[in-house]
């Protein structure tokens, strides 16, 4: 925390707000800085009391005086943790878990709303979320006359490999019939831990198929495609492992069909992920260039992401559909886009959170995630608080987004102030200034008028190239 935490903390701060933990779980204890000593309190009485170590001198923060706070504190609270466990029965039936997560939580209270402490069994859901389930790589659904059969077969997956299809229809699990009545626990029976083998008995064409498959992690669907009217649209709820591959598969299948007139990338309700997934996902429509920079206290949280040169789109149309609740990683590809001049964004402003997480393991298999670094758009203004402005705003009611369009029509861009002034601003911006700045387009959930707009913007060249005017 203190060497990689985007605020600098002074070691009494952070060793009181930690153990504001204490209180939070038996309210008979409290905690007082005095003389250079730390106390625990039980009212007047002092349950235990450590000296402060010396605050370092203020250096870089990855030198050495830098860093030479961090045992001396880590021993200081350890012993007033334990001294507290032995005084307090209400500590004690808490457990050492809440412990730890009510001394996390009051120290990131003061810091910032994304940093956090995740448990040992949130942490392990969260390692599959990223990688994928253990699985075969397949989802099941009730088929014809209360059959079981396989919905989708996901590419990377053990069950695509084996050549199993859509439409197979499912039999038995390891010996064991599966039935449309209770399809969960076939679901269920599915997965498993990674390297362990399965056994399907299958029925394709009236022909018996028993295949034996090893679960493996598997890449969560992400991107969905659909082709019409000479458009792709596409969908991405999120950006986990195998996301920017999935988009390319997607934009490859669709260029089978012929050549497209635009393309429709809908990030709208999308939460964010991994942000190298996000990186390569705004690559897929850039030639070159930047796409994002990220910048903190700590040296190694300076980088710069720079495209690659592919643009799978060829310079066609490209429409961004955000709002309120497009975040983190989506609103890094979104600003990207947009800054880049690659694409018009349609809809309203993002949540604006724009802090980049340092996952740091601890020994109980729990997570810390320390917010170290800020997300710059290629313009370098930041995307915390801010949050991402469209060039057409659609959260003011359908007449605004008829006159924006008319004023498009024009050879106007209804945004272009306000998306010069989101440009301008630099980091820290507080909390007044973002609301002034995100006023002109404020948050609110997409609607179907966004679809009718991408639409109307890749039919339309000139409205479009208006739209992507700085």
């Amino acid at each position: 925390m203190l060497e990689r935490h985007l605020t600098e903390i002074t070691p009494p701060d952070l060793v009181l707000w930690t153990l504001r933990g204490l209180t939070a779980l038996d309210s008979s204890l409290t905690t007082e800085l005095r003389d250079g000593r730390v106390s625990v309190m039980a009212g007047e009485r002092a349950v235990h009391s450590e000296p402060m170590p010396p605050r370092p001198p203020r250096s870089a923060p990855n030198a050495p005086a830098h860093r030479s706070a961090a045992p001396g504190l880590a021993r200081v609270l350890s012993r007033l943790f334990a001294a507290a466990w032995d005084a307090s029965p209400a500590i004690r039936n808490a457990g050492v878990e809440r412990l730890l997560q009510a001394g996390f939580e009051e120290l990131f209270n003061q810091l910032d709303p994304y940093s956090r402490y995740v448990t040992a069994e949130e942490a392990d859901a969260a390692r599959e979320r990223r990688i994928g389930q253990s699985g075969l790589g397949l989802r099941l659904a009730v088929g014809p006359r209360r059959s079981v059969v396989l919905a989708t077969v996901t590419p990377e997956g053990p069950a695509a490999a084996a050549r199993l299809r859509p439409g197979d229809r499912l039999l038995e699990i390891d010996g064991v019939a599966v039935s449309a009545d209770d399809l969960p626990d076939a679901a269920a029976r599915l997965e498993g831990p990674s390297g362990r083998a399965v056994t399907l008995l299958l029925l394709r064409g009236g022909r018996r198929i028993r295949v034996s498959l090893l679960r493996a992690p598997v890449p969560p669907e992400t991107v969905t495609a659909e082709r019409r009217d000479g458009i792709l649209w596409l969908r991405l709820s999120g950006f986990y492992q195998g996301t920017a591959s999935q988009l390319v598969r997607a934009i490859t299948d669709a260029a089978t069909g012929g050549p497209l007139r635009g393309y429709v990338l809908d990030l709208r309700g999308n939460r964010g992920g991994l942000l190298p997934q996000a990186a390569a996902v705004a690559d897929v429509f850039l030639q070159s260039g930047e796409i994002l920079r990220t910048d903190g206290r700590h040296p190694d949280a300076a980088r710069t992401l720079l495209a690659s040169g592919q643009d799978l789109a060829h310079g066609r149309p490209v429409v961004v559909l955000i709002d309120g609740r497009t975040a983190s990683s989506a609103e890094v590809v979104a600003a990207a886009l947009s800054d880049r001049g690659r694409a018009a964004l349609v809809g309203s402003a993002t949540t604006g959170k724009g802090l980049v997480q340092l996952l740091v393991p601890m020994p109980n298999r729990g997570e810390l995630l320390i917010s170290w670094a800020r997300l710059l758009a290629p313009d370098g203004w930041p995307i915390q608080t801010l949050g991402v402005l469209p060039n057409l705003c659609t959260s003011l009611g359908s007449e605004a987004v008829a006159t924006s369009l008319a004023a498009l029509a024009a050879e106007e861009t209804p945004m272009a102030v306000p998306l010069a002034r989101l440009r301008a601003a630099r980091a820290p911006v507080s909390e007044a200034e973002a609301l002034r700045l995100r006023a002109p387009c404020p948050a609110a959930e997409g609607r179907e008028a966004d679809l009718a707009v991408a639409r109307a913007l890749i039919e339309s060249p000139d409205a479009y190239r208006t739209a992507l005017r700085p």
